[in-house]
């Protein structure tokens, strides 16, 4: 599902859960060009309300060639279950959850976000004046 102004791919997560078993999980990645570092990733548990992380964008770009983030956030690219996959590990106070994801919807997702925001252009999209404005009205 694609708009003019936004991008967004579902694909199936894999919830890590030991070696030897994951469990399926629906996620939802959206791009917002007035948001123009950023992807939301929504998980979807089959019980509970989805679950929003906000990931860089090139934070994703990078995990596509190899490791990156530190923290909270890390993901990687790897040769799982057969097919190339990418792995997201999401940590916070409570725990940490790993998600393998086919690296090939990604890097699809990617690839359309940068067609509609070349990588490099992402600041001349973003209005500096409303954006330093709703920073000091949080203060």
């Amino acid at each position: 599902m694609e708009s003019l102004r936004t991008v967004v791919q579902g694909l199936t997560a894999q919830l890590v859960v030991s070696r030897t078993c994951s469990l399926p999980l629906c996620m939802r990645l959206r791009y917002e060009p007035a948001d123009p570092y950023i992807v939301r990733a929504a998980f979807f548990p089959h019980s509970d309300e989805p679950v929003e992380w906000v990931l860089g964008r090139d934070l994703l770009t990078e995990g596509l060639k190899g490791s990156a983030g530190h923290g909270d956030v890390r993901i990687w690219s790897a040769v799982g279950h057969g097919d190339q996959a990418m792995y997201i590990a999401l940590g916070s106070r409570a725990g940490t959850a790993l998600f393998e994801v086919p690296v090939q919807d990604v890097k699809a997702f990617l690839e359309r976000t940068e067609a509609l925001v070349p990588r490099g252009t992402e600041a001349g999209r973003i209005d500096w004046d409303v954006e330093l404005a709703h920073r000091l009205s949080q203060s």
